[in-house]
Order: structure tokens, then C-alpha cells, then sequence
């Protein structure tokens, strides 16, 4: 969708109020996700993600900015905020960082609470950025929670994971830590005008000579990777890219290795394999959570209390439990 093609602001309240009908799992959203799913599948999906405190906010805000200028391409945001493990609330104060791109009509953010999901998604961010994709947004920029190294579920969802880190932010050795570097398809440093920078630098490099962030065609480990180490001249490398967002240094930089992986994607069919393994993904978590419910609705409640009352006084394992209250009836 081109600058002349955005959609009007009563186009973008109706798509709001639409993504609150995904989020609270009303029929309706699910009707809507139902019949918007055809229209989906064009856009470019980039998964932003890193611990706290590494600027991944800042970094998206000067990124859409900057994508934005150029003029070609329409960009949304889905930025998702932990909830309260006590009120189930969230802040969801991604919007007031951001408010330099209120104004531009090309832009649609939306901040979402991650409801006690694990991962650093919401349960229905899958579903929230197919709306997205269906609406006709060219880039859709998805902002985890940053809870660290478990973080990987954006390499699910994502075509191209930007993993973001800082100088200044601990040891250097969390740096080639496995897990969250392992899904990096760019990894970006931010704050490069910091003090310790070149440490920093040199632990991401030295990660990738050890070949932890090979990413391959067949689903290995989580999100399509696998253990083998070595690079192979025709794999893609997760470039290294420093940034100050405040500053828009290494930006264009960004910008192009994002253009690049994309392209890297398209030639080697790996965007067509991930977007297999991402739609699996997505039924398989569907499946899950609605076999849950499904059993939660049908299951008798005297049946399972009494059921627990033995797990809570050691008479029986939960795994027992779990096969009782699970077994057919004859």
C-alpha cells in the first residue's frame, strides 16, 4: 500500500476497534479474523526484541520515522507491554514515546498488554498483526516485552528478528549467551555512544564466529535453527549495527540490512518456509488454548476438586491427575 492508498482515520478507528474485538476474543474478532485472513500474507514482519533498558522503544519510534520520510511504504507498530502479575494491568505508554509518528497518516501504532503470556507476546499478537497485514500495511514492526533471554516467540511470528542490545548493561559474557541471540537476524547495538561499546561489539562477534546464531532451512530447536556450527558462504550472517537513536546514527544502515534479509529470504524460499512454520506455529498455539477451554467448559467440577484435594495433600502426582481428568468416558 502506497502513500496515495492509506486508509482514512475512520478506516483506522473501525481497524482499532476491530483489534480490540481480537484481543478480548469476542466472536466478532474472530469472524473478522476469519474473513480478513484471505487478504493477508504481503507484509513484511520485523520482530524487534532485547532486555529492558537497551532502547528497543527509542529504536523503533527513529525507525519508523525514518522509513517513513522515504515515502514508499506504509509501516504499523505493535508494541507489547508486560501486565501486572497483581492487577493484570499494564501502562502501555509505547504510544506516548512514539508520538512523533501520531501525525502521519502512513503510520498505525498499537500497543498491547501481554495478559501474563510468557515469551514476550500476547496470546493474540499473532492475530492483531494479520489484521495489520490484511489492512494493507507494507511493515509491521513488532516490539516484545523484553523479558530476556526466554524471549524467543517473536522468532515465530517474525520474517526478520532484530535482536537489540546496549553497552553498559552487565557482564559482557550475557552477550553470547544462548537463547535470545540465537534468533537474531540483525543484531543491533544501540546506544553506541556509550561507554563500553567495543566490548560489547566484540562479544557479538565473537557469538557469531561461533556459529550460534546459523539459521537454516527445517525446523531445528525453536524457530527453524539448529546446533551446527560453522557459516557457509551462501548463509545469511547477522550483521552487526551500531545505533544512537536520538541521534539517527547507523540507521541507514539498519534500514538496508533489513532490505537485504528480506531479499535474502526471497531468493532462497526461506520466506515462503517461514511463513509455513509460522502459520503451524499459530494453529498449534490456537489448538492448544481452545483444547483447554474446550475441556475446562465440559469438565465436572466436583470431579476435579476432588481430583486436587489429592494433589494438595500428596496423595497423587499432578501428572496422575492430568491422565484421570483427561481420560474418556466410557
Amino acid at each position: 500500500m502506497k502513500s496515495s492508498e492509506l486508509p482514512s482515520a475512520v478506516n483506522k478507528l473501525a481497524l482499532s476497534r476491530l483489534i480490540s474485538e481480537v484481543e478480548n476474543e469476542t466472536s466478532a474478532g474472530k469472524t473478522a479474523l476469519d474473513e480478513c485472513f484471505p487478504r493477508s500474507g504481503k507484509a513484511h514482519l520485523i520482530g524487534v526484541t532485547g532486555a529492558p533498558g537497551t532502547g528497543k522503544s527509542s529504536l523503533v519510534n527513529r525507525l519508523a520515522q525514518l522509513i517513513r520520510r522515504q515515502g514508499e511504504q506504509t509501516v504499523a507498530i505493535v508494541a507489547i507491554d508486560p501486565s501486572s502479575p497483581f492487577t493484570g494491568g499494564a501502562i502501555l505508554g509505547d504510544r506516548v514515546r512514539m508520538r512523533d509518528l501520531s501525525g502521519d497518516p502512513g503510520v498505525f501504532i498499537r500497543s498491547m498488554a501481554s495478559r501474563g503470556e510468557l515469551g514476550g507476546l500476547a496470546r493474540t499478537t499473532a492475530g492483531v498483526v494479520q489484521l495489520l497485514d490484511a489492512a494493507g500495511y507494507d511493515l509491521i514492526l513488532i516490539e516484545t516485552v523484553g523479558a530476556g533471554q526466554s524471549e524467543v516467540d517473536i522468532a515465530r511470528l517474525a520474517h526478520t528478528t532484530i535482536v537489540v542490545e546496549s553497552p553498559g548493561m552487565g557482564d559482557d559474557i550475557q552477550a553470547i549467551k544462548a537463547g535470545i541471540l540465537e534468533i537474531a537476524d540483525i543484531l543491533v547495538v544501540n546506544k553506541a555512544d556509550r561507554p563500553g561499546i567495543e566490548n560489547t561489539e566484540r562479544a557479538l562477534r565473537a557469538n557469531l564466529d561461533l556459529g550460534y546464531s546459523h539459521r537454516v532451512n527445517g525446523k531445528a530447536g525453536h524457530g527453524g535453527y539448529t546446533e551446527e556450527k560453522g557459516v557457509e558462504s551462501e548463509d545469511w550472517v547477522p550483521p552487526v549495527i551500531k545505533t544512537i537513536a536520538t541521534e539517527e546514527s547507523g540507521f541507514p544502515e539498519l534500514i538496508k540490512a533489513i532490505a537485504d534479509h528480506r531479499d535474502y529470504l526471497h531468493k532462497t524460499g526461506l520466506l515462503a518456509q517461514r511463513e509455513r512454520e509460522r502459520l503451524m506455529d499459530e494453529f498449534e498455539h490456537l489448538l492448544r488454548h481452545t483444547l483447554v477451554q474446550n475441556w475446562k467448559a465440559q469438565a465436572s467440577t466436583e470431579q476435579v476438586s476432588q481430583v486436587m484435594d489429592a494433589v494438595f495433600s500428596r496423595k497423587r502426582s499432578p501428572a496422575s491427575a492430568v491422565e484421570e481428568l483427561t481420560r474418556p468416558s466410557n
